[in-house]
């Protein structure tokens, strides 16, 4: 068989398990956060996310709800130099995103099983 039939060959049944591959993966939460910022951004939304009491005060000032906050814990980047993911008992991250054209910084206290978002602020 020659070099051109096998890559032929291999090309064909590659192709084809790509097709069967998003066949059955096709609508399933599946979800490939390999990266830092995107395993700790997950790690963030599969906990209780709650709100200290001056945020409550700075989301009615700014006119951003929940929906932004939970866009960019989706979306947004975690600056880790600002951030503290070493801290003892709860890792302290910055996480930067963008909504309906604000840029939005959060400060979230990320424990165990919740996680807080102690700081706000739209940034200039």
């Amino acid at each position: 068989m020659k070099l051109i039939q096998r890559i032929g060959y291999y090309l064909g049944g590659f192709s084809l398990g790509l097709i069967i591959l998003a066949f059955f993966l096709n609508g399933k939460k599946t979800s490939c956060s390999y990266g830092p910022d995107a395993r700790v951004l997950k790690n963030i939304r599969l906990k209780k996310i709650v709100y200290s009491n001056n945020i409550h005060t700075q989301l009615t000032t700014y006119h951003v709800d929940s929906v932004a906050i939970n866009y960019v814990l989706k979306k947004g980047n975690i600056n880790f130099p600002e951030s503290n993911a070493r801290q003892k008992p709860c890792g302290m991250y910055q996480v930067e995103g963008s909504y309906n054209k604000k840029d939005i910084v959060l400060t979230v206290e990320n424990c165990d099983s919740i996680a807080t978002i102690t700081n706000f602020r739209i940034a200039q």
